[in-house]
């Protein structure tokens, strides 16, 4: 698996850092019972080897510190949900604004990226707030950070923009300037294979 939180600009993996990330996945998979009840890694690695496109894109959620996992399963498209699990907000993601309008927007002080933008470049969506939730259901997510989620056209029209995080045992939807960001917030991704 490639190294640090940079990402790549070469779109696929070699046989070797695509055997490594499985590796890593699986582990996960098998660990993490309690997110996939009832699915099975082989029927999740065979679709991982027939999309080896996603796995660049599972391996940017990775080196950016997702921590990605399977969390669900589409029965009518046949694909698996794949979100960052970490347990804060992926490390490599943060301090990021909601997206280039909003960075350009930025006179002083601009962060280096955005978070829409950002997801895009790796292949994952941001979790709209109904994700976030569900993935809430599974375990407690972002007990000290805060993710960006999906914001409503109307309200990113007057310049805003939503986030998420669990605080005292509840999850929370805030919203900010799309221009802010924060140390301790970044975005969760979602990729179906």
């Amino acid at each position: 698996m490639a190294k640090g939180n940079k990402i790549s600009d070469k779109k696929e993996l070699s046989q070797e850092q695509s055997e490594e990330l499985i590796g890593v996945l699986k582990a996960r998979f098998e660990k993490n019972m309690n997110r996939h009840k009832d699915l099975e890694w082989d029927k999740v690695q065979a679709k991982l080897n027939a999309n080896t496109e996603k796995l660049w894109s599972l391996n940017e959620m990775e080196i950016t510190n997702g921590e990605p996992d399977v969390v669900g399963y589409d029965k009518e498209k046949d694909e698996y949900m794949f979100c960052d699990c970490s347990a804060e907000s992926p490390k490599g993601r943060r301090s990021v604004c909601y997206d280039r309008e909003a960075l350009e927007s930025r006179k002083k002080h601009k962060p280096e990226n955005n978070a829409i933008d950002m997801a895009a470049s790796m292949g994952i969506e941001l979790l709209t707030e109904e994700q976030y939730r569900a993935l809430q259901e599974l375990e407690n997510f972002d007990m000290k950070t805060s993710s960006w989620v999906q914001t409503p056209t109307d309200i990113r029209e007057l310049g805003g923009a939503l986030f998420c995080d669990r605080r005292f045992g509840r999850v929370f939807v805030y919203h900010n300037g799309a221009e802010s960001y924060y140390a301790a917030r970044g975005f969760r991704g979602l990729l179906m294979v």
